[in-house]
């Protein structure tokens, strides 16, 4: 069955363009290999790392969304901890957050605001309708 995820690593700042366009490449043609998709790859650049990470304080970022099966994803992790020009990398399921997140929205849009409800409309024209009739009591 597969999932959607998305694979962020980081990879040392001194590496040229083109060796990081070739370690992109090679994740793609594992994910292609393995039967996935890749839904896009997105060169973040680099970035000042919060803590050192084998000596670095940058790092160049790289975001990978792949739809894969769980196989594929492992071998996709393991091919990334054993480049040696990535020094970090993540991996998150992302298919189970859109659902979360829809759920959410459908909940949202289900309530009614408060400001859409007519009570309070109401309540606003009954004190002019009692102000009109006591105003044509005492004529």
């Amino acid at each position: 069955m597969e999932r959607f995820y998305e694979v962020m690593f980081i990879v040392r700042p001194d590496l040229a363009d083109e060796e990081v366009d070739k370690i992109i490449a090679g994740l793609e043609q594992t994910v292609a290999n393995g039967g996935g998709t890749v839904r896009s790859v997105e060169k973040m650049g680099r970035r000042k790392l919060a803590y050192l990470v084998r000596k670095f304080s940058e790092g160049n970022y790289v975001l990978l969304t792949v739809d894969a099966d769980g196989p594929l994803v492992a071998e996709l992790e393991r091919r990334l901890r054993v480049t040696e020009q990535v020094i970090k990398f993540i991996t998150v399921r992302m298919d189970e957050e859109e659902k979360r997140i829809n759920k959410i929205k459908a909940i949202r849009a289900s309530r009614t605001k408060l400001s859409d409800q007519t009570p309070a409309a109401e309540s606003v024209e009954e004190p002019a309708a009692a102000q009109e009739e006591s105003a044509q009591a005492s004529a």
